[in-house]
């Protein structure tokens, strides 16, 4: 079940590894694209558009879970790719605990402060109460969140990247079954929903600790484990953490924008919420194959192969800017139609906003694609701080956006916002990246397979 990145063609391997990632990151996107048409479709616009109101709420306190998650997952794949597995698996236990205190953490705040929080944002009253439903499930659901993503992200540090595609699969067959049969045959609204992802979801987890239990032995952690020796604790959590707070500084920025889109009315709110729903899905194989190369780049730095991650990160660079243009020419032929999907007939002025807004993102996608590869590329060689100033950068940017540009600009102020956040962000981790590539050709060994000799360099903290 277990697959090394260390040896191997570098473009071929990540490649290979990264096919599952996209097909379960769309399968993902199935989820909230699902979501949102069956709302839209049975339940109306203006619940469609509750669902919008809410979804950077989610992605300010659930988004922190899906970072973390990732970043706990670098010290597991560094272990991995160093032949150490007993630190290995306290590294899983560690990731474990932290998984357990962040949920309780989302649960407590979100619980508290949903309706706060959509005030703050100036949500229209008539989007109030199913926003606020919304909500409230989703983050009751967080530990189940948090733990089918920590589960998915030690399965591919691994190097299993297609187990959990099986599993997210099956999660997206059953969330959709059971959205419709919530929404439209017990006309629960848009807490059907919620709740249908809540239990797809925790259908996954189950999935992945059968398969833990069964299959990957390397997981499986005993008393010892749990007593990590000195620095490790650090080691450990200090990537996750960094990883989450930097999802939930970009969120914030996202918040933000939402504000400002709130106060253009429900039509504005719900060419949003179709506009992104499209979005990430054209995206996907860009953050697919930047999640693929932290895991690339985190094996290959325990194993010393230090030309084999240059070669691998300028290989796959090539390779998004030719996937992202043609990601950004199907988004301007074929963007609006299924747009409508979620509107359907008599919405036009909705439809024509969210035109507006892919095709302004669908211009910059190259941007964009740099932007995943170089900061999961840094992530995976340790360094956190550039990648947080990077969030740091995207935040002030969607801020600028939503607080300056929206009143004179109207909804074109929104479409802008993503696209000057990630200028804004590619900036730090360029010159990470660099600055670590300088480093890795000093240490490099003569062939792309075979690892450096001597003793592991200590890098620069970029």
């Amino acid at each position: 079940m277990t697959r090394t990145l260390t040896v191997g063609a570098p473009t071929r391997v990540i490649v290979a590894f990264t096919l599952p990632l996209l097909i379960g990151n769309l399968f993902q996107q199935a989820y909230q694209f699902t979501d949102a048409a069956v709302v839209g479709r049975m339940v109306g616009v203006d619940a469609l558009a509750a669902v919008g109101a809410s979804g950077s709420l989610v992605f300010l306190l659930l988004g922190f879970t899906l970072g973390a998650a990732n970043g706990l997952a670098i010290p597991v794949a560094r272990a991995f790719g160093s032949g150490d597995m007993p630190a290995m698996r306290r590294h899983v236990a560690l990731g474990t605990l932290a998984s357990a205190a962040i949920s309780a953490v989302i649960v407590l705040i979100g619980l508290r402060y949903t309706r706060p929080m959509l005030a703050l944002m100036q949500t229209p009253d008539v989007l109030m109460e199913d926003a606020a439903a919304f909500l409230m499930i989703t983050f009751a659901a967080a530990p189940v969140t948090m733990a089918f993503n920590y589960l998915a992200a030690i399965i591919r540090a691994l190097g299993d990247s297609r187990t959990p595609l099986i599993f997210l699969m099956l999660a997206c067959f059953v969330n959709v079954g059971l959205v419709v049969l919530f929404i439209g045959s017990f006309g629960w609204g848009v807490g059907g929903a919620a709740w249908a992802t809540a239990i797809s979801q925790l259908a996954s987890v189950v999935a992945c600790l059968w398969l833990i239990r069964v299959r990957m032995p390397q997981l499986w952690l005993w008393r010892e484990d749990w007593l990590p020796k000195r620095g490790e604790t650090g080691e450990s959590v200090r990537p996750g953490l960094a990883m989450g707070f930097q999802m939930s500084v970009i969120a914030i920025g996202a918040v933000i924008l939402q504000y400002a889109i709130n106060g253009l009315g429900p039509d504005a709110v719900a060419a949003a919420t179709a506009a992104v729903r499209v979005d990430q899905v054209a995206v996907a194989p860009l953050a697919s194959f930047g999640l693929a190369l932290t895991t690339f780049v985190a094996q290959n730095r325990g194993a010393g192969h230090w030309r084999r991650i240059r070669v691998g990160v300028w290989e796959i660079s090539l390779l998004t800017w030719l996937v992202s243009l043609l990601m950004g020419g199907l988004i301007y032929l074929f963007g609006t139609p299924v747009a409508q999907v979620f509107v359907g007939a008599g919405n036009e002025a909705v439809v024509s906003l969210a035109h507006d807004y892919l095709v302004v993102q669908a211009a910059l996608y190259p941007v964009l694609a740099s932007l995943f590869v170089l900061r999961n590329a840094v992530q995976g060689l340790g360094s956190n701080l550039m990648p947080t100033l990077a969030g740091f950068m995207e935040l002030v940017f969607r801020a600028v956006a939503g607080l300056l540009l929206v009143g004179p600009l109207g909804f074109f102020g929104v479409a802008i916002a993503a696209p000057l956040a990630w200028i804004g962000a590619v900036t730090p981790v360029a010159i990470a990246w660099f600055v670590r590539r300088r480093e890795l050709i000093r240490w490099e060994g003569p062939d792309v397979r075979t690892p450096s000799p001597g003793r592991v360099p200590v890098l620069a903290a970029t």
